[in-house]
């Protein structure tokens, strides 16, 4: 493992397998992105649907490396999760939500952290997204 410091990427949704397919396609669209630590946190302890704030802090700890984590989320449930995590501290120093689509902007997360960028401009990168037109 490098010591370089990399933004961690967390992908929380309301279902385990769509958080690691998401995981899955973003790195294989970023080339493989072996370097940026990605980390997914779908479903419930038990394994259904719904979020976990332990899954959440726990995927955000396996991924900090010292440059912050970007936190995307699927809806809902996710986002008060963040939310509430962030204002209780219980996520690393650096972590933010990140206001972006779910599938493509956590494409743009991992190819802009696999390029070496810092937080901001993961951030900026996954909110762009939004811009994205399929027409």
């Amino acid at each position: 493992m490098s010591d370089e410091k990399r933004v961690g990427i967390v992908l929380v949704s309301h279902s385990a397998e769509v958080a690691a397919s998401v995981g899955e396609l973003a790195k294989g669209l970023a080339g493989g992105a072996s370097a940026v630590p990605v980390a997914a946190a779908g479903g419930t302890e038990g394994g259904g649907l719904g979020t976990s704030a332990e899954l959440i802090s726990a995927a955000a700890a396996s991924v900090d490396r010292g440059a912050g984590v970007a936190v995307l989320t699927d809806l809902g449930s996710a986002v008060l999760t963040v939310k509430a995590l962030l204002a209780d501290d219980e996520l690393p120093d650096g972590a933010r939500l990140v206001d972006a689509p779910f599938v493509e902007g956590a494409v743009a997360a991992v190819v802009t952290a696999a390029a070496g960028a810092d937080l901001d401009a993961v951030e900026a990168a996954a909110a762009e997204a939004y811009s994205y037109r399929k027409v």
